[in-house]
């Protein structure tokens, strides 16, 4: 089974705090390291681990942490023969703090917004090639939107990791496979006041919410809510965690086609994640991710 991701890479830089600032106050960090990131990447990168066959499609600049990013693809054995090195341009940087077993994060997308239409049609012929496709909001949502349709009309599935949120849709909501928001997104997409199991009940088998240490949620059929609970786990850092239950999602989904099966197994690969400070560095192996089923 081949997988793709279409999305982001980044250089994370993540400063260690006692506690996330306040608007407006300064508190002292206590560390600063660079790590790989970019939701795209993470997502390939953990899928990868689990010993999937990912093919990324996205953009770098051609400055050190272009580089460093190709080297570190490589490193994981994912397929970038259609990565484009954007001249001129910087790669994408993420500046996250963490502290209080939580983050913020703020993201400067550079050469991620040379993920454009054009491009996706110098590689189409590849990328219908896949079984599935993966998509996240950190490259250009017009792009998001021509790969939906371009997937829809070849039979291809997608997996849409709505992240940062932005208002889907409701003809785009129907091309998708599968929607895989936070409780956060779900309300911006579906609006504040929206329940969650009302929502779901809408669209079963498609929209598949994150509920952090709750676990999972989402609809077998319009009267069947499944809840996945969350695994207990001593947390160091959240950082990646969702870009890993989606990475592990896709893997096992495309492998049995069962999705609460696949979402058990997310699950556990997602808590498992949060036990290594770093997006990718925290991310399991598959034999990590069946040790603690």
């Amino acid at each position: 089974m081949r997988i793709s991701v279409v999305g982001s890479a980044n250089m994370d830089m993540n400063i260690l705090s006692e506690r996330i600032p306040l608007k407006g106050e300064t508190v002292k960090g206590t560390d600063i390291e660079y790590r790989f990131g970019g939701k795209g990447a993470n997502q390939a990168v953990a899928m990868a681990k689990l010993g999937a066959e990912v093919v990324f499609y996205g953009c770098v600049g051609d400055d050190e942490n272009g580089l460093k990013t190709i080297e570190n693809l490589k490193k994981e054995r994912i397929d970038i023969n259609n990565l484009k090195i954007i001249s001129n341009v910087p790669t994408g940087i993420a500046i996250i703090t963490v502290g209080e077993n939580d983050n913020t994060i703020v993201v400067v997308p550079g050469a991620n917004d040379y993920v454009t239409k054009e491009y996706v049609d110098s590689v189409k012929k590849d990328l219908l090639e896949s079984d599935l496709i993966v998509l996240q909001n950190e490259i250009p949502f017009e792009t998001i939107e021509y790969l939906i349709n371009i997937c829809y009309e070849n039979g291809v599935k997608v997996l849409l990791n709505p992240a940062p949120a932005l208002k889907v849709k409701e003809n785009l909501l129907e091309k998708i496979t599968y929607l895989t928001p936070n409780e956060h997104e779900t309300k911006l997409i579906f609006g504040e006041n929206i329940d969650i199991e009302e929502i779901l009940k809408v669209y079963p088998n498609k929209l598949i919410i994150t509920l952090g240490e709750e676990g999972v949620a989402f609809a077998k059929d319009k009267d069947t809510i499944i809840h996945i609970s969350g695994r207990k786990t001593k947390v160091v850092d959240t950082t990646g965690a969702g870009d890993t239950l989606n990475g592990a999602f896709a893997f096992k989904v495309i492998e049995n086609g069962n999705i609460e099966e696949a979402l058990k197994f997310a699950n556990v690969a997602a808590s498992i994640s949060t036990e290594k400070l770093g997006a990718q560095t925290g991310m399991p192996t598959l034999k990590k991710v069946l040790e603690n089923l």
